[in-house]
């Protein structure tokens, strides 16, 4: 009998949560508001919107008093890996940072008004490229390229970032001369020319601190939602429990001490949080992946050790796009009912990824894969393997990806949208109980 053919009862965060994955992807696409335009956001939810473009990773928050964050705006030649490449939506007539900059002014409560901008790392498919195809532009006497962030900022208007180094570039290594370099300098120029001429302010991302990421319009309304600091730099943050002290651990220490740092990866970098509203919990973490041999010879996971600290969550958002990713450890922690993968390459969200997320036997209880795009050659080269069954149908001709979490986080939905064209139309529906 196959696994969808009854009712199974998934424990997720110590919750029973019952959910009929029988007809659950038809219900998807039959539901009341597919072939409508999305209804944007009402006072009270929580949203995250997952940006497809094809090219590049982007998510856009949207808290339940109107806060508002870009989390991410790559600016990457994707399209340059020739047979990997996926597709490119809705076309590349435009480059990535003006496409994710016109669906934030149709999503944005405030339009054109965005509070937050944080880079998770710096990678270009994150934050842009100096280097990159985007033209130069000349300022007062100051340049950057338009790519990315930078380019999304000709349309939107930010008011503070967050970043993982400012102002000194030397967390934990100096990073000007780095491999990363050509995106650390492009954001380096970026934040300087904004906070010279457009007012933005900028503070470094600071681990085990709740709430620095902050609810902006109406805190006193929504007590049940907080931000919560996991990871930056190398550094993970263990919540403190009953009252106990913050501990956060350094996974470099050891590694730098070592007489090669340059080897340090630029993914084990990057800025996490886990978002908590109410019994909803979400997780998200850039490309927070790296693995390492230790002075004693023995290889480290730090993914691992972000297992021994984020706990269950609802939703988790992908490391590194599920490319090698993923160890059995975090998931087993994670206990997530939705994954959601940012996609730009046929390499994301590859088979020991996907099988490990699908695998009951790590902890029970349905799921659902939901990538930006699981296009016809992956499932072509993957036909036959059982976690196909959990990916999202609606996800084949790719799409953006919208979680909206009601009032209070008791009811949650996941929403994929054509990103075909700009009609914003809706093409599945799913919803939860958290």
């Amino acid at each position: 009998m196959n696994r969808r053919n009854f009712l199974r009862t998934a424990a997720l965060g110590g919750a029973a949560v019952l959910f009929d994955f029988e007809t659950a992807f038809a219900r998807g696409t039959k539901d009341p508001l597919v072939g409508k335009a999305w209804q944007g956001w009402h006072r009270g939810q929580f949203q995250v919107h997952f940006i497809y473009t094809g090219v590049a990773e982007s998510m856009f928050l949207i808290f339940p008093d109107g806060t508002s964050m870009l989390l991410d705006c790559g600016d990457h030649n994707a399209i340059g890996r020739g047979k990997l490449a996926v597709p490119v939506l809705p076309s590349p007539d435009r480059h990535s940072g003006e496409w994710i900059a016109r669906y934030v002014q149709r999503v944005n409560p405030r339009g054109c008004d965005v509070d937050y901008l944080m880079l998770s790392h710096y990678h270009s498919d994150h934050g842009g490229h100096q280097n990159f195809y985007a033209s130069k532009e000349v300022r007062d006497g100051e340049d950057y390229a338009l790519s990315g962030f930078s380019q999304a900022a000709e349309w939107l208007t930010f008011h503070k970032a967050f970043d993982r180094c400012w102002p000194s570039y030397d967390d934990p290594i100096p990073l000007l001369d780095h491999r990363s370099a050509d995106c650390v300098e492009q954001m380096r120029r970026f934040y300087i020319y904004m906070a010279r001429h457009r007012g933005l302010k900028i503070e470094k991302f600071r681990v085990g601190e709740t709430n620095q990421v902050a609810l902006l319009h109406k805190p006193k309304a929504y007590p049940q939602f907080s931000v919560f600091n996991i990871c930056a730099n190398g550094r993970i943050a263990s919540p403190p429990q009953g009252g106990g002290e913050l501990r956060i651990i350094d996974l470099y220490k050891e590694y730098k001490e070592q007489n090669n740092p340059w080897r340090l990866n630029e993914n084990g970098m990057s800025l996490g949080m886990i978002i908590s509203y109410g019994p909803f919990r979400f997780y998200t973490a850039g490309d927070f992946s790296d693995r390492f041999k230790l002075p004693d010879g023995s290889t480290m996971d730090i993914e691992e050790h972000m297992a021994d600290v984020c706990g269950a969550v609802n939703v988790a958002k992908l490391n590194h796009h599920g490319h090698y990713s993923m160890p059995a450890k975090l998931v087993s922690a994670l206990r997530a009912q939705v994954y959601v993968s940012c996609v730009w390459d046929q390499l994301h969200n590859v088979d020991p990824v996907m099988a490990r997320l699908s695998d009951r036997s790590l902890y029970p209880g349905e799921r659902i894969l939901c990538p930006g795009v699981m296009p016809a050659e992956r499932r072509a080269e993957d036909a036959g393997k059982a976690w196909l069954d959990d990916v999202v149908p609606a996800s084949f001709e790719g799409g953006h990806v919208v979680l909206n979490v009601e009032k209070d986080g008791r009811d949650y939905s996941i929403t994929y949208l054509t990103a075909a064209d700009e009609s914003m139309t809706i093409r599945s529906v799913m919803h939860f109980k958290a």
